[in-house]
């Protein structure tokens, strides 16, 4: 990591000693540009941003004191040394208000200019090396946060009121697209089959390389885990300009190489064909799942197409489905039965697709069930093993009823236990952040008493509902404040406070310091608004 050097003498014989006398290599220092005037410096220093500048005082055009004044007043941060004979030293050290860093007396010592040069290096170097390792703890955080909200979109988790976003000032949220691709592992139901530690080490690895499978195409997409054997790839386009051409399949083909030369497995890929919103993402993640689960063969590459959800069995089986896993997921059993009812009247009209149906169903509630802990993995085995062993319609039914009794009687078991029930709590406060939450609410939403609630949380949590709902929304707020540029009033109401006043004072309380000054600290050259901490500074 070299510091970036400009030498600015109207003298060609002082900078061709300066560049020879001076080891500049072996301080760390690279000559990267040289002047013989203070006007040609200051063209030359807002294009190339030189780490230091070594300027003699008195030169044409513009002399070394104006050149100093001129760059403090664009902005420029960097350090400078003045060059300056004797007699000119008074004069020299007027200029010491703009910010000069040193004066070199000539004629020039070169062992004094050394060792200055040594010091002031090491020094330099120290600044951008901890600039660097800010920008990249920043960077890795307002990742992990920009991927969180993503993933939270793309399974509709979020109550964000993007709708109500629209009639903001900053929109540029909702004016970012994506290009979607869907990739799902073909032999899903070998991972079964592997202990928890194999599937963990299966799934890192792919994600691992599907990070890197398209990296030569773009700087920055997201991977996100969906569930078991399935992740989804966002793409973002540009903020501005004419949209390029998208080689979907090409990028479907290089995931697919990329998986099967480094992971040794072979997976399918869904493609939807048109930029998605951000409001978007959910309805066309469902619908390319869709597409993607009822494919017949291996490695295939699916481009999803709307004319698929023109057809009304295909619509029925999908939303039955849903209401199926919401009815285990919430162990109620009418749901459940008439969910069941409703099966095996569209297996009679589907005819000859219905054995491909069930068999999707039963590896989809798998792993449904599977994310959300209602079945452990020797239920899981043995609803796998009569799966593969499943070929008639009979056969296959039989075993989605086994897969249905396995979950209901595991959700029996935990439902009232301490251990589901803030599992639930936990689930519907992240849905309702940005909303007023009470704790009576989510009592009566868990059908016990708030006293009960009340000590069962702190219990479970070692903190009050309201002291973990404060925590939630401040968490929230900081990842806002680093991933976007969006007011701090919009950022409050995301969080669940509709007054800025409020919001302020409580994000004080919890970081020590005001939003507008969490959002600098955070994004370094990120300067937020000048009224907004004038605004923060008052309340």
């Amino acid at each position: 990591m070299k510091v970036k050097a400009m030498l600015v003498d109207d003298e060609i014989h002082i900078v061709r000693n300066l560049e020879k006398i001076i080891p500049w290599e072996s301080l760390g220092i690279e000559i990267i540009a040289t002047a013989g005037n203070g006007a040609k410096a200051l063209e030359l220093a807002e294009e190339l941003k030189p780490d230091l500048i070594l300027s003699d005082i008195r030169m044409p055009v513009m002399d070394g004191i104006e050149l100093l004044k001129q760059l403090r007043g664009s902005g420029y941060g960097g350090e400078i040394l003045m060059l300056t004979g004797f007699q000119e030293f008074d004069y020299a050290r007027s200029a010491v208000k703009y910010g000069a860093r040193e004066y070199i007396l000539k004629p020039i010592d070169y062992e004094e200019l050394e060792n200055i040069l040594q010091s002031l290096a090491a020094e330099i170097q120290s600044v951008k090396l901890s600039r660097m390792k800010d920008m990249a703890k920043w960077r890795e955080l307002s990742e992990l946060a920009y991927e969180k909200i993503l993933l939270d979109l793309l399974m509709d988790y979020t109550s964000f009121p993007l709708h109500r976003l629209q009639e903001e000032e900053d929109r540029v949220w909702l004016h970012q697209r994506y290009w979607m691709l869907l990739v799902d592992l073909d032999d899903y139901s070998q991972i079964i089959r592997q202990d928890e530690r194999e599937r963990k080490l299966v799934h890192f690895a792919v994600r691992n390389v599907l990070q890197e499978a398209l990296r030569s195409e773009f700087v920055e997409y997201a991977v996100l885990l969906t569930r078991e054997g399935e992740w989804c790839l966002l793409i973002p386009l540009p903020q501005a300009g004419r949209e390029p051409a998208a080689p979907l399949e090409a990028w479907s083909e290089e995931v697919q190489e990329a998986v099967r030369r480094y992971v040794k497995l072979s997976v399918s890929v869904g493609v939807y064909p048109s930029p998605v919103s951000a409001e978007g993402l959910a309805d066309a993640y469902k619908k390319l799942q869709r597409s993607l689960q009822l494919a017949l063969e291996k490695q295939a590459i699916v481009l999803h197409r709307e004319v698929q959800e023109a057809d009304p069995q295909g619509q029925s089986f999908w939303s039955l489905a849903d209401r199926l896993v919401a009815g285990l997921t919430q162990g109620e059993s009418p749901k459940v039965d008439a969910a069941l009812e409703e099966l095996g009247r569209l297996l009679k009209e589907h005819g000859m697709r219905a054995e491909q149906m069930l068999h999707f169903l039963n590896l989809h509630l798998l792993r449904e069930m599977r994310a959300i802990g209602l079945l452990d993995s020797l239920q899981e085995q043995r609803v796998m093993g009569e799966l593969e062993r499943s070929m008639s319609i009979k056969e296959l039914m039989d075993c989605v009823l086994l897969l249905v009794r396995e979950c209901m009687q595991t959700g029996q078991a935990r439902r009232k236990s301490p251990e589901v029930l803030m599992a639930t709590a936990r689930e519907y406060i992240q849905k309702g952040l940005s909303r007023d939450l009470g704790l009576e609410e989510l009592a009566q939403h868990l059908g016990i008493s708030n006293s009960y609630f009340s000590l069962l949380f702190k219990q479970q949590h070692g903190e009050t509902f309201l002291e973990y709902v404060t925590r939630e929304r401040m968490e929230l707020a900081k990842s806002l404040l680093l991933t976007s540029d969006k007011s701090v009033t919009q950022i409050g109401k995301l969080a669940g406070y509709a007054e800025r006043r409020y919001f302020t004072k409580v994000f004080h309380k919890y970081e020590g310091m005001t939003p507008s000054e969490f959002r600098d600290r955070g994004k370094p050259g990120n300067g937020e608004r000048e009224k907004e901490e004038a605004y923060d500074g008052a309340q």
